[in-house]
């Protein structure tokens, strides 16, 4: 049994996908980038701190988090404040590419695993109807970047370059690397 650290229905459906067996813990960290800190950095910062918090309260678990930052022209954007910031950063990213990392930590007791990923995507040429017809959806409300690849948003993408799953905010290859760091060889049956 894992720990997932994160209320992120995404998450919990991908490992669910691979039929890990987990309940879910959300870990509560400030999310804030610190000074000068890379989105990178941040990402693995995250990640690790979520799954040490909630490793705290769960003496003996296999804990698993995970931060996913959206970086276009080496800013971050983080998850949209309204709808009208959710038109900004869409009208931002339409017919442009941008990166997308996601880091994984793995925390059980004292130790610590990580693992980042970093995918590139491609936005179609977007006009502003379609735009705020998406961010009617509500959909692009709680999402960092202010879309969800596996979502409504998929239509917005023209093509992406690396794991989807990171995108998506779980890069799975990862997690199973994680698992068998940790003693914990994935199996395709539990």
């Amino acid at each position: 049994m894992i720990v997932l650290a994160s209320a992120s229905p995404r998450r919990t459906q991908l490992l669910a996908l691979l039929g890990i067996p987990h309940e879910v813990d959300p870990a509560h960290v400030d999310e804030t980038p610190r000074p000068g800190e890379t989105p990178l950095a941040t990402a693995i910062r995250l990640a690790e701190d979520k799954a040490a918090n909630v490793a705290r309260r769960r003496p003996g678990c296999d804990v698993l988090a995970a931060d996913t930052v959206v970086v276009l022209d080496g800013e971050p954007l983080g998850k949209p404040a309204d709808a009208a910031d959710a038109e900004a950063m869409l009208a931002r990213l339409a017919g442009r590419d941008h990166r997308v990392i996601t880091a994984v930590a793995l925390a059980r007791d004292d130790h610590r695993w990580e693992r980042h990923d970093e995918t590139r995507v491609w936005f179609r040429p977007l006009d502003r109807a379609l735009i705020r017809a998406y961010v009617a959806t509500g959909e692009p409300l709680d999402k960092a970047g202010a879309y969800g690849l596996q979502g409504l948003g998929a239509v917005l993408v023209e093509r992406i370059e690396g794991d989807c799953f990171g995108v998506i905010g779980l890069p799975l290859r990862l997690v199973v690397d994680l698992m068998a760091e940790a003693g914990r060889p994935y199996r395709f049956t539990w």
